[in-house]
């Protein structure tokens, strides 16, 4: 069960991304036909699969190890895209306001567990865009999709700005909870401004197409 006594405002967030990435895995496994028990592991699996990079590479218990409720917000984000998809989705941007939210709020709580750990701020930056970004990676690869990550959206940049809002608004001493939530924010508006308004980063030509094309040729 989850205490909720002993949640401070760091774990709020850290649920409430949880929550927002299982109903984004869930729903994507949904549009392959899953089976309830695969929906749930993908759900899982983009909820903790950032956190869990972050953790190996901090040399720390992955965090749902030591806390069952991480497995518990996922199953009652299951529970809810089955029982209430149609209110959950009824608006067509659903799904990626779903994505955006956790990818945001995983960020900070990436962020902020580094800097706990006494990490340089590039590192904690890294960290922050690590713990928001992997578990889409894991579920795209899950599902024989080319990763967002690699993709022409606004995504893991994202991340990185975020975490560079959370440092300076620290190093300005603003208390944790603004912080987290300009940077939550933060990462959020560039999502959805991005896809709004198509702002994409340049693509990476074809090398050597010249030379491709006539070996095709021959």
């Amino acid at each position: 069960m989850i205490d909720l006594s002993a949640l401070s405002f760091t774990n709020v967030l850290d649920l409430l991304g949880t929550f927002a990435f299982a109903v984004s895995g869930i729903r994507w496994a949904s549009t392959k036909q899953f089976d309830w028990f695969g929906a749930y592991v993908i759900g899982l699996v983009t909820a903790i699969g950032g956190g869990t990079t972050r953790d190996l590479l901090l040399n720390v218990p992955p965090f749902w190890m030591q806390n069952a409720s991480y497995l518990t917000v996922t199953g009652i984000a299951l529970l809810a895209t089955i029982l209430f998809r149609n209110q959950l989705f009824r608006w067509g941007r659903a799904l990626f306001l779903f994505d955006s939210i956790g990818l945001g709020l995983f960020t900070v709580v990436g962020v902020g567990k580094s800097l706990e750990a006494g990490l340089p701020f590039w590192v904690c930056i890294m960290m922050g865009a690590i713990t928001g970004s992997v578990g889409g990676v894991i579920r795209d690869v899950l599902l024989n999709e080319v990763p967002l990550l690699f993709r022409k959206d606004i995504y893991a940049l994202a991340c990185i700005v975020g975490g560079i809002v959370y440092m300076f608004s620290y190093q300005y001493g603003l208390s944790i909870s603004i912080t987290e939530m300009l940077a939550a924010l933060t990462v959020i508006l560039i999502r959805v401004v991005a896809v709004r308004y198509h702002i994409q980063l340049p693509f990476l030509s074809p090398i050597n197409t010249e030379r491709n094309d006539r070996d095709k040729k021959e």
